[in-house]
């Protein structure tokens, strides 16, 4: 593979980018023998003029011979085997130079039956390294004993010319690695690239081989697609590329029936908001991305549950949420710390559509509040009729202040049909007083 090797004069990468940990990682390895390189992103960002996120390093020493160097060690992964070398918060990963895949046993590398990587601790050289890298954009190594950086397969001109380009045969690399698909979409959002026809060529066509990847790993990912600030970018190319199916199976499926229906519009605005709050700094939580997201195969799996059943739309609406998020984690594997306040964040929808009146002021207090009237505002702006007359009436309550509430309260209560409905429900299962032709005494005429 080509191989430029460029001085410290001509690129623009200075010590001074890196971060001191990183700095003290990359001078013990080099002053105790061993070879060391900042490699990676934090190289691309660098030359791109972002920040760079992650230092991470390589070099010739064993996980082993790592661990013994840095008394601050762990190692991690079984699949790969790496050295995290940690400093308080700040973690720096080391990986060994991987080699080329020869005669081996199951515990250095195994694949599997399509060619996906079980299993890759193979170590080699660092020309074995570079071919061993996703994309030449990433197979740029910062030498710390010269300062030089060695760009392989034309990663610096690529970075030039802000092209995503594969190393090695895309049908291979994308078969012993799938989420490679991903992260191909990611790079060309997050860094504004395009991806080369030859690297986008095959992935409409292996996109299914996402399935097979493990749904732990998955939920990092689809972390990294969608609360990066490029949630848009990155749905509307998993989408063109047919890698959003794979991921969210229950959604697809309802866009596919109705492609400008209220699923499709649920995502483009939960898309935009992600994007919107990252932009303005403000917490995004996977609690409410899959709660919103997954609002109407809920909706629709209750409608099913309810039809099949005949459990009243609460108690199917209850039950759906456990069949939902059960099919949903099959693919991401979603942490009960959010999956179980998604669960909050949808059984609010139905207070949210039966509370205008004075019950509201008890459900300002609930704490999933805000997040189910965040969720309720979407509804208003995907669907049409009802829903979106809740949630203006939800919207100018929660936007008065303290001395109008009562009154928007007061004024719901007289005008909500169901309100009424359910009084003169009451009113008609009370028993009648006795007819007198005088006025009723105290005490009702009754009998025992």
């Amino acid at each position: 593979m080509r191989l430029d090797i460029v001085s410290r004069d001509a690129h623009t990468v200075s010590r001074r980018q890196l971060s001191e940990n990183a700095l003290k990682v990359l001078y013990r390895l080099s002053k105790s023998g061993y070879k060391a390189y900042l490699v990676g992103g934090g190289v691309r960002d660098i030359l791109l003029g972002m920040e760079p996120k992650d230092f991470d390093v390589v070099t010739n020493a064993t996980p082993e011979e790592i661990k013994k160097l840095f008394r601050n060690s762990r190692l991690v992964g079984r699949r790969f085997r790496l050295a995290h070398i940690v400093f308080g918060r700040d973690v720096i990963e080391v990986a060994t130079f991987r080699g080329h895949h020869g005669e081996s046993n199951d515990n250095i590398s195994k694949s599997n039956a399509e060619g996906r990587l079980l299993r890759d601790n193979v170590y080699g050289e660092i020309d074995e390294d570079a071919e061993r890298r996703d994309f030449t954009i990433n197979a740029l190594y910062y030498d710390i004993s010269d300062y030089s950086i060695r760009s392989y397969g034309g990663g610096i001109n690529d970075i030039e010319a802000r092209v995503i380009k594969l190393i090695g045969d895309p049908d291979k690399r994308y078969r012993e690695d799938p989420v490679r698909m991903l992260r191909a979409v990611r790079f060309a959002t997050k860094l504004d690239m395009t991806i080369e026809p030859v690297t986008a060529a095959p992935i409409k066509e292996l996109a299914p081989l996402l399935t097979d990847i493990p749904a732990a790993r998955m939920y990092e990912e689809v972390l990294k697609l969608f609360f990066a600030g490029k949630a848009q970018a990155n749905y509307n190319m998993m989408q063109d590329y047919g890698l959003f199916k794979p991921l969210f199976p229950q959604i697809a499926a309802l866009i596919e029936e109705q492609p400008a229906g209220n699923t499709a519009k649920m995502l483009d605005a939960v898309m935009a908001s992600t994007d919107l709050r990252v932009q303005q700094d403000k917490p995004v939580t996977p609690a409410f991305f899959y709660a919103a997201l997954l609002w109407y195969p809920l909706k629709q799996r209750a409608d099913d549950i309810a039809l099949e059943s005949g459990l009243s739309h609460y108690d199917a609406h209850v039950a759906a949420m456990g069949d939902v998020m059960e099919q949903q984690c099959r693919t991401i594997s979603i942490p009960r710390r959010f999956s179980t306040p998604a669960k909050d964040i949808w059984q609010l929808q139905l207070r949210l559509e039966r509370s205008q009146g004075t019950r509201a002021f008890k459900l300002l207090e609930h704490p999933k509040f805000r997040a189910a009237y965040d969720l309720l505002l979407l509804r208003g702006e995907a669907e049409a009729g009802n829903i979106g007359k809740i949630a203006t009436w939800w919207k100018s309550f929660v936007e008065a202040d303290e001395t109008q509430r009562p009154e928007i309260a007061k004024s719901s209560n007289s005008k909500s049909p169901s309100r009424n409905r359910n009084a003169n429900q009451r009113k008609r299962r009370r028993p009648s007083k006795p007819k007198t032709d005088s006025t009723p005494t105290s005490k009702p005429d009754t009998q025992g």
